[in-house]
């Protein structure tokens, strides 16, 4: 598929999937390789808490995390935010997470992780330190992955230098790009660039040369909020320049979170047509239809109105919500 036949790719949870996560299992002929095990939704939006919807497809892809991790030698963390790993402690109602689950998500594994004392900003720094403590210690091997590479067999995984979370100079931090490499194929996973908006890590990506590249996309829901608009234009138009120039890509995360996502990305999808290119959604890679489930939830909330017994869980103290599964 997409030029790759000995490289399988199988995206595990996504926005287009119902929830915050950019988790992928990739399998060659050498090593099965879990990216980025984790899975979240968004606390509030619209004023809203998670649906009762956005809830069953958080269970649903932390079971299969669980499941691809059972498969997976190798496992991959490129920061510290919770929609990319699992932390070892009790929360249902944000990560449906727990002790037990992230054993058996790092347990036995061989654990390639970002530094946690460079190219970090402070909560990542924390978060990155209890990592090591916790999930982490479940790991047959626990390594730091930044600017390095790792063979099995005949594949090489590679992992980039830290780059911005976003905008250069990004108060979000920094994260790692990951490029599967066996024989000629080769497929680049490059989460939270948010386009990407810097030009150093255009360069890397295009460097690369993949024939498939999976993006996580600007985040067109915070702009004129948290996120400048110009900084989404450049978004926009490096992304143009990137499927002129990698035959596949998978482009999906933040820019989901917007029900409204496709208008900004027009002249992506037209600039892919013009060279015969292909640029999809994690879902529409699978054969599957987009489910945007957090960009719905205002309609959500109309259409589909939550029980009386949910929507006392969801007014319940923060600390009583992490300790008691929602009623789903």
């Amino acid at each position: 598929m997409f030029g790759l036949s000995e490289i399988e790719v199988i995206p595990v949870a996504f926005e287009s999937l119902g929830v915050r996560s950019m988790c992928t299992y990739i399998r060659t002929p050498s090593v099965r390789i879990l990216l980025d095990a984790g899975v979240s939704l968004g606390p509030n939006r619209f004023g809203l808490p998670p649906h009762p919807r956005e809830y069953e497809a958080l269970r649903d892809r932390r079971k299969a995390i669980i499941e691809f991790a059972e498969k997976a030698e190798v496992i991959t963390v490129s920061h510290y935010h919770f929609d990319h790993h699992t932390p070892s402690y009790i929360d249902w109602a944000y990560n449906w997470c727990s002790p037990e689950m992230a054993e058996k998500i790092y347990g036995g594994k061989i654990v390639l992780i970002k530094s946690y004392k460079e190219y970090v900003n402070f909560s990542q720094r924390r978060r990155g330190w209890l990592f090591t403590r916790t999930s982490g210690k479940h790991a047959s091997r626990l390594e730091i992955a930044d600017g390095r590479s790792f063979t099995f067999g005949d594949t090489v995984i590679f992992f980039s230098k830290p780059v911005f979370h976003g905008p250069e100079g990004s108060d979000l931090g920094w994260v790692i790009m990951a490029v599967i490499r066996h024989h000629d194929e080769c497929v680049l996973f490059a989460p939270d660039v948010q386009g990407p908006i810097s030009q150093e890590t255009l360069n890397i990506i295009i460097g690369e040369k993949p024939q498939l590249a999976i993006i996580g996309g600007p985040p067109t829901y915070l702009a004129e909020f948290r996120v400048n608009g110009a900084s989404v234009n450049v978004a926009v138009k490096n992304l143009e320049t990137i499927v002129r120039r990698i035959p596949a890509v998978i482009l999906d995360h933040h820019v989901l979170r917007d029900e409204n996502w496709i208008s900004f990305m027009i002249p992506v999808i037209k600039a892919a047509i013009d060279a015969d290119h292909r640029v999809l959604t994690a879902a529409e890679f699978l054969g599957r239809e987009n489910l945007l489930l957090e960009a719905m939830r205002r309609r959500l909330y109309e259409d589909e109105p939550p029980t009386q017994e949910f929507i006392k869980w969801s007014r319940a103290r923060p600390d009583k919500k992490k300790i008691t599964p929602p009623p789903i």
